[in-house]
């Protein structure tokens, strides 16, 4: 096959003129084409923002409705946040949209906690008998430094604008299933009277405080060694203050079947659907199914896995049996406590003789002071969970409700509204002003206006002592830099 030039113009006219009409016509064509497809588009978002405005009405009076005539159930839920592990396939639906759409009228139930959620049931019939609700509250959220500092962690802060911070949406979430009476939180001293604040229905004796961090092992140790005293037959949940749920129905769903697993002595996990490969999360390993009438979908944890590096992570979401490990553990406490006196026998030991001193402030407190200290600083999954799955006493239960544990700014930019090749803004965003500035995160915490202009993914956190700037890319590292500001001397910053 040849291919010849011609200098001619009337030979290159006759030739290509035609051929090049046609190219043009075919561009234009796809040119229209596009411009009514973007009409259409326009008219779509100007519909949902109609439904969307309308919905928001009937909530309004819903809420109305409800609080003049009072159905005597006790309602307590939080807002389910868009997850960014559950994104709706269109631009303009965002998951926490498309249950009100497809969900049968139910009974609404305004939140007394002042949060003006609702929920798609009655709570009254959610409730476990004996099944106590424990929430850790503890660590300081040293990626999100300086937005979370030691004496104000995370956990206490509205990291959604919704109102309510991470603990009181844990609370929220959790309460049908236990009621105020079998819900205990553990957490340091530093944070009891913000804690109180915050919680004001949590029962005095139900705030178990601990001298100081131990990890997990220790936290969710002491409670179930205070709580089993209390209930001999009691079964314990132990969920995060600081982690973003989205999908209650679902979320409570896991709990509830997790809790019939735990009733055979085993220690159960709940395993989350992995929506990407990621580094920043521990993987569980299902294995096969425990066979329970009662809970269908539970399978032995054939292992547990450490935060894996990208490639690893893909070859976990490849062969579809792993799960993300998100600390969710529910179990008897008295098992519990036997697991640990088998794999931990003095760290088990110290927490019983803590236990029976409890109810006496002064044994109590010189019990702290003597034992505390020397107690091994160890993750529940490495001191139990671990080699207790070797010998098949781990179960999981695979869930598919959206979960973040909020870890970085990056997961946290997720998490907030956006407009289109704009920042994220946690705060007043009228303190933001921006000129070719596309993703990343701005917190205005300072009052001071942030400018931004040419610089895309940035994440600048400006408070009244203290200013980040890096790169989403980075924010796991911010970790690093708060121990070094540590060892430059600004602890009092920290």
């Amino acid at each position: 096959m040849s291919v010849s030039v011609s200098n001619n113009p009337a030979v290159a006219q006759a030739s290509g003129g035609p051929a090049i009409e046609f190219m043009f016509k075919q561009i234009l064509d796809a040119v229209h084409k596009s411009q009514i497809e973007i009409a259409e588009l326009r008219s779509e978002c100007h519909e949902l923002r109609q439904a969307n405005a309308s919905l928001e009405r009937q909530v309004r009076e819903g809420i109305q409705q409800n609080n003049n005539s009072r159905l005597g159930t006790p309602g307590f839920t939080t807002p389910a946040p868009g997850s960014p592990q559950l994104r709706a396939k269109s631009p303009f639906l965002s998951p926490g949209m498309i249950p009100s759409l497809v969900v049968p009228p139910s009974i609404h139930v305004p939140s007394p906690l002042g949060d003006h959620a609702l929920t798609q049931f009655p709570f009254g019939v959610r409730d476990i008998p004996g099944f106590w609700v424990v929430i850790p509250a503890g660590g300081a959220g040293t990626r999100l430094w300086p937005l979370s500092r030691e004496g104000h962690p995370k956990f206490l802060l509205d990291l959604t604008l919704k109102g309510r911070s991470l603990i009181q949406a844990t609370w929220d979430r959790l309460i049908p299933l236990s009621s105020a009476a079998r819900t205990a939180i553990v957490a340091g001293p530093a944070h009891v009277t913000s804690i109180k604040e915050q919680l004001p229905e949590l029962l005095p004796h139900n705030l178990i405080c601990e001298p100081s961090a131990k990890e997990s092992m220790a936290a969710i140790g002491l409670a179930a060694a205070v709580l089993a005293l209390r209930d001999p037959n009691a079964i314990i949940g132990s969920f995060a203050a600081d982690h973003m749920i989205s999908g209650d129905d679902a979320f409570l769903a896991a709990v509830a079947e997790a809790v019939e697993v735990a009733k055979k002595d085993y220690l159960v996990t709940i395993g989350i659907a992995p929506s990407h490969p990621s580094t920043g999360f521990g993987y569980v390993r299902l294995g096969e199914k425990v066979g329970l009438q009662d809970a269908p979908n539970a399978r032995l944890v054939s292992s547990f896995k450490e935060k894996p590096d990208a490639r690893t992570a893909a070859a976990y979401i490849k062969t579809g049996n792993y799960r993300w490990n998100a600390g969710m553990f529910v179990t008897k406490a008295t098992f519990l406590m036997e697991l640990l006196k088998e794999y931990k026998p003095e760290l088990h030991d110290g927490l019983q003789t803590i236990a029976r001193a409890w109810d006496d402030e002064a044994l109590r407190t010189a019990a702290l002071e003597e034992i505390w200290p020397g107690l091994e600083k160890i993750a529940i999954d490495n001191a139990v969970a671990e080699p207790a799955a070797l010998d098949r006493r781990v179960a999981v239960v695979p869930a598919t409700f959206g979960w973040d544990d909020v870890g970085d700014f990056s997961s946290l930019a997720e998490l907030l509204p956006a407009e289109s090749n704009q920042p994220r803004i946690l705060g007043d965003s009228g303190l933001v002003v921006t000129e070719q500035a596309a993703g990343g995160i701005v917190v205005p915490g300072s009052g001071r206006l942030v400018s931004l202009l040419g610089v895309d993914d940035l994440v600048i956190v400006d408070m009244p002592d203290t200013l980040l700037v890096t790169t989403r890319a980075r924010s796991q590292e911010v970790k690093r830099l708060v121990k070094k500001c540590r060892d430059a001397g600004w602890k009092h910053l920290l």
